[in-house]
């Protein structure tokens, strides 16, 4: 299969995938969400939408393969895939990757996600069999000649002892944080709410944690915060709210919240669940540095960064942990 052929079918992909209201595609998202109750229909139409619009339109994806000027004389190797499962499709970038550049890809699907990419890939097989041989999934990946593994720090020590002696990207905990002035609009709170609560905050491009100065009107955030108080009527996610409220109140930490997320003060940019965690500066001094630098942030949220409410909408030349898998394949 030539590179016009591949791009060709990505492209019809996007195409499929940004009509959700199909029976076929509503019928697969309802699947998944009975497998995995944190992937609500909302929630996983969204990242089709998303992925159809950011990765799969035909400009975007020219533009991304000419950059690495790919052609028809690239050596195919094996590579394996473990996917991580906390928000829907999180590993389908990688899948893309390996894909356009004609690796012949193993995918080793998360639990919590074993539904999507395998219906997708499917579907491929549909409009071209010649897809069989260049994508499988595995229980367990044996013998590939590189791997890309994304999990959790834990996971990751077990990665770099299995993978660690071939080419290897080897992914861990991540996430993400905001940079308020306090001179924020009432929209781009509002956007910034999409940003802490899409997919319940489980993903690495989740805001968790806010930094504002001193005086900080907190107010209008927790005004802009309640649309998506909503949430609460999903069990999971009421019982993580009720549970952290609970450890707040016993130990006489002092919170703030709405009905549907607690704000503590916490320098942890890790937090969970229904909890937002927020960190003062001071407005003298620079910590745009520090944050970049700091390998446990995904994104930087704020005017002087990412836009507000755009942090789950990453497009071709967002990676991971800031690898450029791309690169990586091509250098095998």
């Amino acid at each position: 299969m030539i590179l016009e052929e591949r791009i060709a079918l990505m492209v019809r992909l996007g195409k499929y995938m940004a009509n959700s209201n199909s029976e076929e595609v509503d019928f697969v998202i309802q699947k998944a969400h009975e497998h995995n109750k944190w992937f609500i229909p909302e929630f996983t139409k969204l990242a089709f939408a998303n992925i159809a619009k950011n990765l799969l339109d035909e400009e975007k994806l020219r533009a991304w393969i000419n950059h690495y000027h790919l052609d028809d004389n690239i050596v195919a190797h094996k590579v394996g895939i473990v996917m991580a499962g906390n928000i829907p499709l999180v590993g389908f970038h990688d899948f893309l990757c390996t894909f356009i550049t004609g690796q012949k890809t193993i995918i080793k699907c998360s639990s919590k996600d074993d539904q999507l990419l395998p219906f997708l890939v499917k579907k491929l097989i549909e409009w071209d069999d010649r897809v069989s041989s260049l994508v499988s999934f595995a229980d367990m990946l044996k013998d590939c000649e590189a791997y890309i593994a994304t999990g959790s720090d834990n996971s990751s020590r077990y990665f770099e002892y299995y993978f660690g002696k071939y080419p290897s990207v080897i992914r861990k905990n991540r996430t993400s944080v905001a940079i308020l002035s306090g001179e924020e609009t009432d929209t781009q709170l509002a956007s910034l709410a999409d940003d802490v609560y899409l997919y319940f905050g489980l993903g690495c491009r989740n805001v968790t944690k806010i930094l504002v100065p001193h005086e900080y009107n907190f107010i209008p955030l927790i005004k802009a915060l309640s649309k998506y108080n909503y949430l609460a009527d999903f069990s999971m996610y009421k019982n993580n709210y009720d549970y952290n409220l609970a450890l707040l109140i016993m130990n006489n930490i002092k919170y703030m919240s709405n009905e549907s997320v607690i704000l503590i003060e916490n320098e942890t940019p890790f937090s969970p669940v229904s909890q937002l965690h927020y960190a003062y500066y001071d407005l003298q001094k620079p910590i745009q540095e520090s944050i970049v630098e700091d390998k446990a942030i995904q994104c930087v949220v704020g005017n002087d960064f990412i836009p507000f409410g755009k942090a789950q909408t990453p497009g071709l030349f967002d990676y991971a942990d800031g690898v450029d898998t791309m690169a990586f394949l091509l250098a095998l």
